[in-house]
């Protein structure tokens, strides 16, 4: 199977590094294709697969072609390949706020669809994907999708309706995170911590707050309750939180993250 990739940045990189340690595809089943030298030579000499700056050439090449370019220029590149495309391909797009119904405007009626929102955790094999499939699609779509990037991280299938959310939290969210853990880190450091331990133990507590939850399955109150002892240091930064707009902020942020992912589209 020939995977192309009609983009080449950072998204792009992380989901074919993950292919190729996973050993889903080799460097000579992978073209990488774009408009940028500088990124072309870096997948090159990085990865050791194919590439070009022409996706006219790479298109009728490959089985699975990866759209992984800005939305705002979605429509220019999909008009130079449309007539390209026939039904043995899969089109895989991770274009922010790009419907299918879009996706199926601008490739024309012959290839199969699916929309992705990964995120950039991908880099480090810790992302979170959702992503959604045309009614058409088939059962060997779902599993290769899954399979593309349960190499880097979780897959979730969802519907579609569910994608300006999943664009807000899970796409987006890994800044709002880091944000979040600046501030952790800012505050230790007030404290009296050196930079390097403040942003260790602010990073390892985030890391393992996040798995100790995942794995337990605990609700997030509950395991707020569990770390609070009477009267103790953290029911008193609780405190602080609890009085706080914090939550508000987040649910603020959440929501124009979303809107935007809906003008995009």
């Amino acid at each position: 199977m020939k995977f192309g990739f009609l983009g080449s940045g950072q998204m792009a990189e992380a989901i074919l590094s993950g292919m190729l340690q996973s050993e889903l595809a080799s460097p000579d089943e992978v073209i990488a294709c774009d408009t940028s030298a500088r990124r072309l030579e870096h997948m090159r000499s990085a990865y050791a697969v194919a590439t070009t700056a022409c996706a006219t050439e790479m298109v009728p090449s490959c089985d699975v072609i990866i759209l992984a370019v800005k939305p705002q220029v979605i429509e220019e590149v999909l008009g130079a390949v449309r007539d390209l495309f026939t039904e043995e391909q899969l089109v895989v797009s991770i274009a922010a706020g790009k419907k299918l119904e879009f996706l199926r405007q601008q490739c024309g009626t012959q290839p199969r669809l699916c929309r992705v929102m990964p995120n950039l955790a991908l880099m480090v094999r810790e992302g979170m994907t959702a992503f959604c499939m045309e009614d058409d699609a088939l059962n060997e779509d779902r599993e290769l999708i899954a399979q593309i990037f349960g190499s880097s991280g979780a897959v979730l299938e969802l519907d579609e309706q569910h994608f300006d959310a999943v664009t807000a939290l899970s796409g987006s969210g890994p800044a709002f995170v880091a944000y979040l853990l600046g501030a952790l880190v800012d505050g230790a450091i007030k404290l009296g911590l050196p930079h390097e331990a403040a942003r260790l133990l602010a990073e390892q507590t985030v890391i393992g707050t996040g798995i100790a939850l995942q794995e337990s399955g605990d609700n997030v109150g509950d395991f707020i309750g569990a770390v609070c002892s009477p009267q103790g240091t953290t029911e008193a930064g609780m405190k602080v939180l609890w009085n706080s707009d914090v939550h508000e902020s987040l649910e603020k942020t959440l929501a124009a993250a979303a809107r935007r992912s809906r003008e995009l589209s």
